[in-house]
């Protein structure tokens, strides 16, 4: 975990593509997007592994007991459709049902799931604001509060000695004060990835002085430039 100044506090940006709001003693993630794997094989029959719900819980347990939250936030696409509550299968319901009972869990609904079953567990809302900062699904362009949002899947893509890589990551945008709006990366096991520069998440985020992808890096937050406004 990493510190990231945001929103006139301190946070934490974690290696498990989470964010920790110590104030609220809260995490935050985005896209879970559980039962991917199930709702290709039904309407497509590609047959992947269908287990990618059970890792992205393993996953996100593991990030609760890191940081020792006391309350779990979601950013939409939670679960890959609607219907994906219904396909969960017995052990990873299981731990969602264990996740939800242990923590205060809100569940803030997306483009994927708009319609979520209140009946899985915590707490369902279309957006939320906390302390100044508005969560929600998608970004909107022209917002000027604090945002933490999800749904664009950024990945920071750069050519290191010769390879290509890519990396999950934050992309914040930032005025003359600090940090404002903030972009999480997809924290489920099978969610792909948008480049962090791409021109649809920069003009999501305006008006900003300067976008940067942002992610932990040797224990040290690395801030990549993406977009500056002209002088």
């Amino acid at each position: 975990m990493v510190p990231l100044s945001f929103a006139g506090e301190e946070w934490l940006l974690c290696e498990s593509r989470t964010l920790y709001w110590p104030r609220e003693n809260a995490l935050l993630v985005a896209d879970l997007h559980l039962e991917k794997a199930s709702w290709y094989a039904e309407k497509s029959g590609q047959m992947l592994p269908p287990y990618d719900s059970r890792e992205t819980l393993e996953r996100l347990a593991e990030a609760i007991r890191e940081t020792g939250a006391r309350r779990v936030i979601t950013l939409g696409d939670n679960f890959h459709d609607d219907d994906g509550p219904a396909r969960l299968e017995p052990h990873a319901r299981g731990m969602l049902a264990a996740l939800t009972r242990a923590t205060d869990w809100v569940w803030i609904t997306g483009n994927h799931d708009e319609k979520l079953d209140p009946a899985i567990g915590g707490t369902v809302a279309e957006e939320m604001e906390i302390g100044g900062v508005v969560l929600r699904h998608q970004a909107i362009a022209g917002e000027t509060r604090a945002e933490l949002s999800g749904h664009y899947h950024p990945k920071l893509r750069l050519a290191l000695r010769g390879r290509r890589i890519a990396r999950p990551c934050a992309v914040l945008a930032a005025n003359d004060v600090g940090g404002t709006r903030m972009i999480m990366p997809a924290f489920g096991a099978l969610t792909g990835g948008m480049d962090a520069g791409d021109p649809a998440i920069l003009k999501a985020l305006q008006p900003a002085a300067r976008i940067d992808a942002v992610l932990p890096a040797a224990g040290k937050l690395a801030r990549i430039p993406l977009w500056e406004a002209a002088a």
